[in-house]
């Protein structure tokens, strides 16, 4: 009965619920201070990063509502992998053409895969995020669904402020904590982020260049295969075991010859050389279990390097498909 009052008086009075979280946010982040000054950030970065720190209740709607987990393959892949967006980016390839080819070279990452991820993620610079990155990050540390991982990452966001790599004043962008064209985790640009115009500074929002460097380095960095096939869209003619079907970002699993994957039903890969080896992933499966024909795919190493950029499966298949869009209009 008390939880059902309770209940009640929440659903009659949210504003209560908020000013409870605001509360508990502000005990919460005055003791964060105290841990980022123990790691070794400096008392001048804390006050100047926090000054205007806010718990964002938006933040913890949008964490709770990701498109890559609530609409299903089709609908995600063809809102974002379209021709028109293949065509945006032969265009801004045109007028890159030295950039991107010499990042290729370098880097040996197909500059049709950097123009999906830049498309994809930010669509083409033209949405990076107006959300305040520290607000975003202490907000999802406070919450207790991922605080272990966004509080490393609000960290690491602190010491690249204080060693100067980032100027805290420009830190807007998504509300998951992402900054720059190719929306970089702080992890992220600690790890992989590069000047590579050489002007003393990391741009990855002003600069295309840092940023496509930067996003160039970071593929090559976790193992992309330079010039290899990244997935392929299937049909299934025949019933095949779940135990085969990814249904999970986490580990892809079960690697089989194209020629065991044909004897088994699949059609679609007629033209691939049959002792490659691909796993099976059908996203929709892992939500909805029933006979309808989801969108299949065979992928091969480079899709589980895309994972490891955004674990989703559906935005591994976008990125892909995408990729190869744009491939075919160049």
């Amino acid at each position: 009965m008390i939880k059902k009052l309770l209940l009640i008086f929440l659903l009659v009075y949210p504003q209560f619920s908020q000013s409870s979280d605001n509360v508990d946010f502000k005990i919460w982040l005055s003791k964060f201070k105290i841990l980022a000054l123990e790691k070794g950030i400096s008392q001048e970065t804390i006050n100047n990063s926090f000054k205007n720190t806010k718990y964002l209740e938006q933040v913890i709607k949008y964490d709770r509502r990701q498109p890559e987990f609530f609409e299903d393959t089709k609908t995600y892949v063809t809102r974002r992998a379209t021709r028109s967006r293949a065509l945006k980016a032969k265009k801004l390839l045109a007028k890159n053409k030295k950039l991107f080819e010499e990042i290729e070279k370098k880097f040996k990452v197909e500059k049709e895969l950097l123009l999906a991820l830049w498309a994809v993620e930010t669509n083409f610079g033209n949405h990076v995020g107006k959300m305040d990155i520290i607000s975003s990050l202490a907000t999802l540390s406070f919450d207790k669904r991922r605080s272990e991982f966004f509080s490393n990452e609000l960290l690491i966001l602190l010491k690249l402020i204080d060693n100067k790599i980032i100027d805290v004043d420009t830190l807007y962008g998504s509300w998951a904590g992402a900054f720059g064209n190719f929306q970089f985790m702080p992890s992220a640009i600690d790890n992989y982020a590069i000047d590579y115009d050489n002007n003393k500074k990391i741009e990855l929002k002003k600069s295309l260049n840092d940023a496509t460097a930067s996003a160039a380095n970071y593929i090559n960095k976790i193992g992309w295969q330079y010039k290899s096939t990244c997935l392929i869209k299937v049909r299934l003619n025949k019933v095949i075991s779940k135990k085969l079907i990814n249904v999970s970002a986490k580990k892809i699993k079960n690697y089989q010859s194209i020629k065991k994957w044909k004897q088994m039903g699949i059609i679609g890969v007629e033209d691939f050389n049959e002792e490659n080896k691909a796993a099976l992933v059908i996203p929709d499966l892992a939500v909805l279990d029933t006979n309808e024909d989801f969108p299949a795919y065979l992928v091969f190493k480079n899709y589980e390097k895309i994972l490891k950029w955004n674990r989703s499966l559906r935005f591994g298949v976008t990125i892909c498909t995408l990729a190869n869009l744009i491939k075919n209009e160049v």
